[in-house]
């Protein structure tokens, strides 16, 4: 017989207003026989609320669910740490605990500068930088999830200011070329 080992997954969803949470445990029974299990969650700036879990399933949560939201609207979840705490009775005993940093709005700036970037016609030059720019943006929202992932909030949240402060200014500054830039300088 296999003994309980609680584990919970976070997945992407790759959308901004929901969040799969995948119970991924290993029951002593099959079916598991699960006295009350709960999912309680804080979410960035909010208080944490416990949400209905389903067990060895997945579990999509929403603003709504969250108490971000009233019942019935979603919205776009908050970027941040996100810290989830899956307990079956006695919860004393029988619990997990996992951070994450989810950066899901920020990513999708990020997917709206490459786009874009793509799409732009400027010279090599300044296209060549936008790309080591958007490398280095990606390096350091990578950095945010590591840092949010083990617990280190500060590291976390300074990497994705960062990221996000030089998304907005490298979109602001664009690279203010028509495509004729090329052809002017270059006969």
């Amino acid at each position: 017989m296999a003994s309980l080992n609680l584990k919970i997954i976070v997945i992407p969803t790759y959308d901004i207003t929901s969040m799969i949470v995948v119970d991924a445990s290993a029951y002593p029974n099959t079916p598991p026989v699960v006295s009350n299990p709960f999912l309680v969650v804080e979410s960035p700036g909010f208080n944490p609320v416990s949400v209905p879990f389903n067990v060895q399933s997945f579990n999509i949560l929403t603003s709504d669910l969250l108490g971000i939201t009233e019942a019935g609207l979603h919205q776009p979840l908050p970027d941040g740490i996100y810290r989830l705490n899956y307990s079956i009775d006695p919860p004393q005993t029988n619990h997990v605990q996992i951070s994450i940093m989810r950066v899901d709005r920020l990513q999708e700036k990020w997917d709206n500068a490459f786009m874009s970037l793509d799409m732009m016609e400027c010279d090599m030059a300044i296209k060549t930088q936008a790309k080591v720019d958007l490398n280095t943006i990606y390096l350091l929202i990578q950095g945010s999830i590591a840092a949010g992932n083990n617990c280190a909030d500060i590291e976390a949240y300074k990497l994705y200011h960062k990221a996000s402060n030089m998304l907005d200014s490298m979109m602001k500054k664009n690279c203010g070329c028509s495509g004729n830039n090329y052809m002017v300088n270059f006969p």
